[in-house]
């Protein structure tokens, strides 16, 4: 994936923050939504999609308190820290968020850790169809390279 803006210098991104960054499946979630899209997204519409992975309901469908809750929590934690990593532009007056030039430090990470989302889910779902042949498609690709 190329750069996208950002407002901040990339730097090295050391393991434990890289790791920190990913344990929580809330910030994974976040930048499963990112992925493939270079205009800003409105932090609304991530909550909404998010909120409904993680009850594996379409986002239209998500019950409002469950909305709250991922909202919340992103704006005041999850897209923050990823801010702070140079991962994620966050445009806190206008309430988007973009992937930055630090995500391409993450993705072969993510990469791996989807691999233990469940299969029988919408998140499962979005990430087969999301941009290009979906991120599951790009690690089997990937594998089927390295068995050759």
């Amino acid at each position: 994936m190329a750069a996208l803006t950002s407002s901040q210098e990339a730097r090295e991104l050391d393991a434990d923050t890289i790791l920190e960054l990913l344990a929580n499946r809330r910030r994974r979630y976040l930048l499963y939504a990112l992925r493939g899209h270079e205009e800003p997204i409105e932090l609304s519409t991530l909550a909404e999609t998010v909120a409904g992975w993680e009850h594996d309901v379409p986002p239209d469908e998500v019950a409002k308190n469950e909305y709250k809750s991922v909202y919340v929590s992103s704006v005041q934690c999850h897209v923050p820290k990823l801010d702070d990593a140079g991962v994620v532009d966050h445009d806190e007056d206008n309430h988007t968020v973009v992937l930055a030039d630090n995500f391409e430090q993450l993705e072969p990470y993510l990469r791996i850790v989807v691999e233990d989302e469940p299969e029988n889910s919408t998140l499962h779902a979005a990430l087969q169809t999301g941009s290009g042949e979906g991120l599951l498609g790009q690690i089997r690709e990937n594998v089927a390279r390295l068995k050759q």
